[in-house]
């Protein structure tokens, strides 16, 4: 194989995606990007499909986003993936790895059973049970299973009566039926994204909230900074990162008076947070290494 053909799967416009294929083109001459609304499965002659083009046509697919907004529908369009997988055509990651990261609850038990340690986390439908976890954490983080980037996410304190906290529990749970909840913890304003490729560390950059924000996404203010950590958070971060098997990932990082903590292994890595934040030219990295991958 001289020069490879690679598509990219992700959000035609969006900075992540379009820098991914700039630099796929600039090694290989070819560009394909695709949003995943666009592909169909023909699963009687076992073929993908972008309109009239065959995607068994590829030798490689880069997996750079699956959809702008997380919901189950997401593990179905990852699920098409699978039929490329079975011609032949390598797609990074593999659909099953990324499978097992879309939803919170199913990354979370990973780790958990990984012996990674987390924040104190209750997961239930239960409102009574939920209520519990309020007073038990003091002030608890709702997050939806099928969210990114804190979206979806809210506070709920103890310090308020119960009939209040119930009402706050059960809007949530209107939505999010099965509830995620966390201890709220004190991360001192920033977080950090340890960045890994085939497996291997690269660096790392810290994400910093900015004004009275709770979190420390880029959507709420938040910046990238530098951030330089020290073994045995790298150690735990590579820990992480193993249980699942990603070509590209960042693992979101905390350190707390208890030591450090992981919050997730994202499905599909940061490039902006990598490249502001460490310097780290994330697309231009994980395109040489899918080149050397489909050259094996």
């Amino acid at each position: 194989m001289s020069k490879p053909k690679i598509a990219v799967i992700g959000i035609p416009g969006k900075w992540s995606t379009e820098v991914l294929a700039d630099a796929v083109e600039e090694k290989t001459g070819f560009r394909l990007v695709l949003d995943m609304n666009q592909l169909s499965a023909d699963l009687s002659v076992g073929q993908l499909t972008a309109g009239k083009l065959s995607l068994n046509d590829v030798d490689g697919i880069i997996v750079k986003k699956i959809s702008q907004v997380y919901s189950p529908n997401t593990l179905d369009r990852i699920e098409l993936l699978r039929i490329a997988e079975q011609q032949g055509i390598r797609v990074f990651s593999k659909a099953e790895k990324i499978i097992r990261m879309i939803d919170r609850l199913s990354c979370s038990m990973t780790l958990r059973n990984g012996g990674i340690p987390m924040p104190a986390t209750t997961v239930t439908e239960n409102v009574s049970a939920a209520l519990t976890a309020v007073k038990e954490f003091g002030t608890a983080v709702f997050k939806p299973l099928y969210s990114t980037k804190a979206q979806g996410m809210c506070l709920i304190s103890s310090d308020q009566d119960d009939k209040e906290i119930l009402k706050l529990i059960e809007t949530f749970k209107a939505d999010n039926p099965m509830m995620y909840i966390q201890k709220k913890l004190d991360l001192q304003g920033q977080d950090y994204g340890m960045v890994f490729l085939g497996g291997k560390y690269l660096g790392a950059y810290a994400r910093v909230s900015q004004g009275e924000t709770w979190n420390t996404t880029i959507n709420s203010g938040g910046k990238y900074a530098a951030y330089e950590p020290d073994d045995k958070i790298i150690a735990l971060a590579q820990k992480a990162q193993d249980l699942f098997e990603l070509d590209f990932t960042t693992v979101d990082v905390a350190e707390t008076d208890q030591g450090a903590i992981i919050f997730e292994v994202s499905a599909f890595g940061g490039f902006k947070g990598a490249l502001e934040g460490a310097g780290i030219d994330a697309a231009d990295l994980y395109a040489n290494y899918v080149i050397s991958e489909l050259k094996k």
